[in-house]
């Protein structure tokens, strides 16, 4: 198959990637994350992202700019569902390009993490699928989180400290809200 790759950073993408090439699937990357916050992180990530892609030799097909406004827009007054509408948010923009690229699939590097709601992110996929027409290849692909961040660190690769976006960096560093 061809699979459209959602990657939110270089290190969540090592696991996905290594997988969906050893299953025979045809794999390009989509790096589409309006909630990454601050501006430097973002381009840190995308950086690393690009580090992780060149080195497995998966190509970008497409690359979304700085999308703050748009997710501050979203996630304003919601914060106890931000995961949610963040996650909603890529998941759409990933079914979109599948399908106006022609792929025959869709997944994201989200389902590495360990921190992140794997039933949601699978129901919210498959929600985009249906409206886009395309499939979600849903992968638990946590078994192999350690592998990644082994090889993350062997690349050098920017390995960030928190999700993404402000919320979950003032969580992390801070006293922020726990609510998801």
């Amino acid at each position: 198959m061809r699979v459209l790759l959602h990657i939110c950073c270089g290190p969540c993408g090592i696991v996905p990637i290594r997988e969906l090439l050893s299953e025979g699937h045809e794999v390009a990357a989509a790096l589409a994350n309006p909630n990454i916050h601050p501006f430097v992180e973002f381009r840190k990530r995308n950086e690393a992202a690009h580090e992780v892609l060149d080195a497995l030799g998966v190509p970008v097909a497409y690359e979304d700019g700085y999308g703050l406004v748009e997710f501050l827009r979203a996630v304003v007054g919601h914060e106890e569902t931000r995961c949610a509408i963040c996650y909603r948010m890529r998941l759409e923009r990933a079914a979109e390009l599948a399908a106006e690229g022609g792929y025959d699939a869709f997944t994201t590097s989200m389902l590495v993490s360990t921190h992140q709601d794997h039933e949601l992110i699978k129901r919210l996929g498959e929600e985009a699928a249906a409206r886009h027409g395309v499939r979600f290849l849903y992968r638990d692909y946590r078994p192999g989180v350690m592998d990644g961040v082994r090889e993350s660190k062997e690349m050098g690769v920017y390995r960030q400290q928190y999700c993404g976006c402000v919320y979950s960096e003032w969580e992390r560093y801070g006293d922020g809200p726990r609510g998801r």
